[in-house]
């Protein structure tokens, strides 16, 4: 391997650290200088990862991953730097790639602490990548960890009205699920010899004996590591009952804290349901698969219902995320039934369920950070939320109406767009291992259509609020160019899955 080839994941996960840095050295005064610098190293990241793809095929698989580094870092408790990416992290990468400079663009209205905005903005991403490229338990916690300071700040510091409550519940919320996930991956560690992920995959399932002095017999303490796994996780997708702090923190996170918020951090806990989580506790998940798939019927009903129920824009598009991302923990509930079976037709079911929740954390990812910022652009001209305060706009905001039409078709999963694609997969996996939980969460799709149509018969159609006559302006060439690339990808899921499917697939096959 080149010398860029063996450190290529380093440079897309500091690259933008780098820029943080420099960005510190910068006058606070230097506005246009300090756009400029935090969109350049974010960009710089986005370019090796669109170079990487070119290459992906082309470099060898070591352990199941590409572009593999491994370096000592604490070699007391065999704790390793390894990077690795493979098809289940590398549509992940991309997206938060992809996210962080389009979401730099649309924070053209922020002007108070801007280079403080802009540093934390970078650290944030490098927080993502970490968590998304680490195969090492402990450094996987670390960025885990990482990704919830520079979150807390851009709430609490540049959001609404009740940013500090937010702000708060955010991070009360995810450090309360962190504590039982360090202590899962202490035991983890401890017991397998090592936090690295590529030998614990074989280590940790196989134990049939822990020296450890905790009284308990192995199985119950791989449930309570189970468990405490997937109440970290939980919290972060969010799914029901854990869901509540994620309305507030999205209301009144500024608009591109919510791209990145819908957009990749909810996608943390997608992924560690399925990077850790089916590899480390095959038989628990197995096991409490119904339970999973409880959650995950619980999350696509209640959070359409509750987005149906909101007035407040922003509010309901933040609902739709725990509808949504409900689909990925059925996808996960349905893999786990049948992990490793016999019946190659139930192999091919967990297959396609799994492959479909990776490529739903994709679509929803670009919906959602579309959606979020589309909200931002009507907030900035008229100041306000309240659906019932508009009416009729498409006739003002041609442009913008249309494009609001086009991402909301794309959340609601209309086929030829990438929503369909992964919802179906899903569904389809999910059938013949969770047939009864699958037909409820049918519920759950028909009052998506409910809350989409009735915002957009709130903020385009009926009679025009005369408020807004000669108020109200079309979107500018910067904010197309935001939102361009998100429904151009889309699009392209939609009509051609296959170039993020094909990678998605090798991954999950090799997982199985």
């Amino acid at each position: 391997m080149t010398w860029l080839e063996s450190h290529w994941l380093t440079l897309i996960l500091f690259a933008p650290t780098a820029g943080a840095l420099i960005l510190l050295i910068l006058p606070v005064r230097n506005e246009k200088g300090i756009r400029v610098l935090a969109l350049g190293f974010s960009l710089i990241s986005l370019v090796l990862t669109l170079l990487l793809w070119a290459r992906f095929e082309s470099v060898p698989v070591t352990g199941g991953f590409r572009f593999v580094e491994r370096a000592e870092w604490f070699s007391a408790i065999h704790a390793f730097y390894h990077l690795g990416i493979d098809g289940l992290s590398f549509p992940l990468v991309l997206l938060t790639t992809l996210l962080t400079p389009l979401a730099l663009l649309a924070s053209e209205s922020i002007k108070t602490n801007l280079k403080a905005y802009m540093v934390l903005f970078l650290l944030l991403e490098t927080g993502m990548l970490g968590v998304f490229l680490a195969l090492d338990l402990l450094l996987f916690f670390v960025f885990w960890e990482v990704g919830l300071v520079p979150m807390y700040f851009l709430i609490s510091q540049w959001g609404g009205a009740n940013r500090h409550y937010a702000a708060l519940k955010f991070i009360l919320y995810t450090m309360g699920g962190s504590l039982g996930l360090l202590l899962a991956i202490q035991v983890i560690g401890l017991s397998g010899g090592t936090f690295d992920l590529v030998e614990l995959f074989q280590r940790w399932p196989a134990l049939t004996y822990l020296n450890l002095p905790l009284g308990l017999s192995i199985e119950t303490i791989r449930a309570i590591a189970f468990w405490a796994f997937v109440i970290a996780f939980a919290i972060k997708v969010p799914v029901w009952p854990f869901h509540t702090w994620l309305p507030d923190a999205h209301t009144e996170a500024p608009t591109a804290g919510s791209m990145i918020l819908a957009g990749v951090l909810l996608k943390l806990g997608g992924y560690g349901f399925i990077r850790l989580i089916l590899p480390l506790f095959p038989n628990e998940a197995q096991r409490f698969a119904p339970a999973l798939a409880v959650l995950a019927v619980a999350a696509i009903i209640l959070g359409a219902l509750g987005a149906l129920a909101q007035q407040d824009f922003k509010r309901l598009v933040a609902y739709s995320s725990i509808n949504h991302m409900g689909f990925v923990v059925l996808g996960v509930a349905a893999a786990a039934l049948a992990w490793r079976a016999a019946d190659p037709r139930a192999q091919l079911d967990a297959n396609l369920a799994l492959n479909g929740a990776v490529l739903q954390m994709f679509n929803h990812g670009l919906s959602a950070a579309g959606m979020f910022f589309l909200v931002g652009v009507i907030y900035d001209r008229a100041h306000t939320r309240d659906l019932r305060d508009f009416g009729g706009l498409y006739a003002l905001l041609p442009v913008y109406g249309t494009i609001l039409i086009f991402t909301a078709m794309a959340s609601l999963g209309l086929p030829g767009l990438g929503g369909f694609v992964s919802e179906f997969l899903v569904v389809r996996g999910a059938w013949p291992q969770l047939t009864l939980a699958t037909a409820l969460s049918m519920i759950g799709l028909f009052f998506t259509g409910a809350y989409l149509l009735k915002a957009l018969r709130s903020v385009l159609h009926g009679p025009l609020n005369p408020r807004w006559q000669g108020v109200l302006k079309d979107m500018s060439g910067l904010e197309l160019i935001v939102i361009l690339p998100l429904i151009g990808l889309s699009l392209l899921t939609g009509l051609w899955p296959a170039w993020l499917l094909g990678m998605i697939n090798q991954a999950v096959v090799t997982l199985f």
